[in-house]
């Protein structure tokens, strides 16, 4: 077996074989039959969630499945494929998605596995959208749990420790047209007053810095065509940006208030482009909304301990969903977003700096991405993970899904 890494590079997996099934059938069967297996997406998770001690599976061999359940509003879509692979085929149906992620590149079964979000006061996460979910459990049968079933909310942010997610149906809203503005030079002193207003003013809001200044780099604002423009207390760019200082805007999607689709819009970046910096490491932290100002001041008083590594700091804000592992399990959230260099001991130290400063709010770490919480503290910022445990036992007795990052954090 050729040696797998993950999307960064900064991880090995230590699995011994992936697979690739070309079938469900196929697939039921290499489940059945293996004692220790977990299923690797695209490969965008920066510690060791994704990985499993003994077998992988890919799905991307899986047929593409994309049913679209008109009278519904639903689509199934296939575990193994992507929100690029969807986007344009909804909308040729006259359908979208709520809401998209900034990278359009990542699987949509990984994404709602690990409580992956866009942006928006009205929006909650990517995995909101899930109406149902269809898994292969550790002896290989074939489950589908429904919004309202029991284990359903474990069941969508499941981590991968429950079984392998071979489609998921999905709720659709009619489908829209979005433009998208970009401004720059935003002072602190000038957004903590008005911090709610302007994430609230439009869409999708999304907040880059450097954290080389007190100040708000850039503002990205997606708004759906028809709405009013939002009052931004910047100036407009005088053309497209990239949100890291410095890159091209080549990777990002269409800007200057040109109205487009919607999965031509909510997300940052073209699925045909290397997205982001590329070579880059992440960390994000969910924070309850009414803590966003004062977790802010906290960052900026250790700005110079972040800069030195940072390449961009993004703030969103999520609303509240009821999914026990989500991290915006019952608070609507702002997400603070952490784009590193590509080095992690050098990174680690910034890390722990910004743990310690947001300490005070509960943050909740995005599951994929680096952080250095203990699991002690991180356990009780999850009041439904009881039931999670009770879910898993329910449906992998044997742990067969678990690995030593679920062990470490759910399990232990």
């Amino acid at each position: 077996m050729t040696v797998q890494v993950n999307w960064a590079g900064n991880l090995t997996y230590r699995a011994t074989a992936v697979h690739r099934p070309g079938s469900v059938e196929e697939l039921r069967e290499l489940v059945a039959r293996s004692p220790r297996i977990r299923a690797l997406g695209t490969r965008h998770s920066f510690n060791e969630l994704g990985d499993s001690p003994a077998e992988l599976v890919e799905l991307g061999g899986l047929p593409p499945v994309i049913e679209v359940d008109s009278a519904a509003a639903t689509a199934r879509i296939g575990g193994g494929l992507r929100y690029a692979d969807v986007g344009r085929h909804l909308d040729e149906r006259g359908f979208a998605l709520r809401n998209l992620g900034s990278l359009p590149h990542i699987s949509v079964a990984g994404a709602c596995a690990t409580g992956t979000h866009g942006s928006g006061v009205g929006n909650a996460n990517l995995s909101a959208s899930v109406a149902a979910v269809e898994l292969i459990t550790a002896e290989g049968d074939l489950v589908t749990l429904k919004r309202g079933d029991d284990g359903f909310d474990g069941a969508v942010v499941g981590l991968g420790a429950l079984g392998v997610v071979v489609s998921q149906t999905l709720d659709l809203v009619p489908s829209f047209q979005v433009r998208q503005r970009v401004y720059e030079g935003l002072p602190l002193e000038s957004l903590f007053p008005k911090f709610q207003e302007i994430v609230s003013g439009a869409y999708s809001v999304s907040l880059f810095t450097d954290w080389r200044g007190p100040a708000i780099n850039q503002v990205w604002v997606k708004r759906r065509d028809g709405e009013p423009a939002v009052e931004i207390p910047a100036e407009p760019a005088d053309g497209p940006r990239h949100p890291v200082p410095g890159m091209a805007p080549d990777s990002c999607t269409e800007q200057g208030d040109v109205p487009g689709p919607w999965y031509e819009r909510l997300p940052h970046f073209r699925p045909d482009r290397i997205p982001s910096a590329g070579d880059e490491l992440q960390s994000e932290y969910m924070i309850d909304a009414s803590d966003a100002v004062a977790a802010l001041a906290a960052l900026a008083a250790i700005r110079e301990h972040i800069a030195p590594v940072l390449l961009i700091c993004e703030i969103r804000t999520i609303a509240a969903d009821r999914l026990w592992l989500s991290p915006c399990h019952e608070r609507d959230s702002v997400a603070l977003h952490f784009t590193w260099i590509s080095d992690t001991p050098a990174v680690l130290p910034a890390v722990a700096k910004i743990e310690e400063a947001l300490a005070p709010f509960a943050p909740r770490p995005h599951w994929a991405k680096i952080f250095l919480t203990p699991p002690d503290d991180l356990r009780p910022r999850y009041t439904r993970l009881p039931d999670f445990l009770a879910l898993a036992r329910d449906l992998d007795p044997s742990g067969k899904f678990r690995n030593p990052f679920t062990e470490k954090y759910l399990f232990a």
